[in-house]
């Protein structure tokens, strides 16, 4: 294994912006005019930064609506996280090759929501890869796994046997002892989805959920669609382009922001299930689709698969418009993305 003191392993590191909005994972949204009805607002949530933009005529009501927001997906979060120990989803982990574990119902969701982007993508998708435990792309504390420990781990990382989950009995079981789930590829947009169910619940009609590559939107910014630009992967400074859109949802993933230079190559924190190592596929993909059910995990799935699988899934999967970066650097959009994106 690679020391973490090696000169030979440099870091991506998260750009965090000092001001709103956001430069996210694959999306900037572009700068808010401030105006006396738009309340702004951010947290550190899942690792990254959340951004809450509402427009309202009551100032009171819209600040008390983001905080209802933030409670929420905090809750959430906590509940979904593999590093807290004491989470919903930790307790499947420690009870694995041991018993069923009861777990709540957001949770059931989103194993479920796992369960079938696994099956859909052939298994480019597996929320086990969690059990590849010796990959560690933080700057703090990075880790580089042996050929070995990556084979006896690779065995573990199987989510079609070694899931079972109960929708009856609100049980999930891992089947052998040491796998591990990690929801880190599909748990942030249910999560974000029910920050902005609480907004909807209180009566805010305008609203913009920025979180670290993934982008909810309903209704208007001064009385226009929301604008959210992408970015290049191929140079993460710079954008392609922009879309607009009144509602719906905008999910990026890519190998430029949580990564590790290692003999010169990019070794970046979505792995490939088959191999047990970062994947080799595109650089980037983007998706929009007003459906979250078409879109959560896919992202992560298509940087497994490869941009070959992308355009074929995407053009036999109406509702989904999807921007990829290949690995040679070439760009496609969808025909629904062509429609919509402008270039910068």
């Amino acid at each position: 294994m690679a020391s973490p003191a090696s000169d030979r392993i440099q870091h991506g590191r998260r750009q965090l912006a000092l001001a709103l909005p956001l430069l996210a994972c694959g999306l900037v949204v572009p700068s808010v005019h401030a105006k006396a009805d738009v309340q702004q607002s951010s947290q550190i949530l899942m690792g990254t930064r959340v951004d809450l933009t509402l427009q309202g005529n009551d100032s009171a009501a819209l600040a008390a609506a983001a905080t209802a927001a933030f409670t929420e997906m905090n809750r959430l979060a906590d509940m979904m996280s593999r590093y807290r120990v004491t989470s919903a989803l930790n307790a499947i982990n420690l009870m694995a090759g041991l018993q069923p574990v009861p777990v709540p119902p957001e949770l059931l969701r989103v194993l479920l929501m796992a369960r079938q982007a696994g099956q859909a993508s052939g298994g480019a998708f597996d929320a086990t890869v969690g059990s590849l435990r010796d990959w560690d792309f933080s700057p703090e504390h990075p880790s580089i796994p042996s050929k070995q420990q990556i084979a006896a781990q690779l065995r573990l990382v199987d989510q079609k046997a070694g899931l079972v989950i109960s929708e009856h009995a609100g049980t999930a079981y891992l089947t052998q002892r040491g796998m591990l789930l990690d929801l880190g590829g599909i748990a942030k947009l249910p999560i974000l989805q029910a920050g902005l169910g609480q907004l909807q619940s209180r009566g805010v009609t305008n609203a913009m959920i920025n979180g670290g590559g993934d982008v909810l939107v309903m209704g208007r910014l001064n009385g226009r669609p929301w604008r959210v630009g992408l970015r290049d992967p191929r140079q993460p400074s710079q954008l392609l382009g922009v879309v607009s859109l009144t509602q719906g949802f905008v999910a990026a993933s890519g190998d430029y922001e949580r990564f590790m230079m290692h003999d010169g190559k990019r070794l970046h924190h979505i792995l490939d299930p088959k191999t047990g190592y970062p994947s080799t596929g595109p650089h980037g993909v983007t998706l929009i689709s007003e459906q979250l059910e078409l879109i959560n995990g896919l992202g992560a799935a298509l940087m497994v698969a490869g941009a070959d699988a992308g355009r074929t899934r995407v053009g036999r999967t109406p509702g989904i418009d999807a921007l990829i970066v290949d690995a040679d650097s070439s760009l496609w959009l969808s025909p629904g993305m062509a429609q919509r994106f402008k270039r910068s």
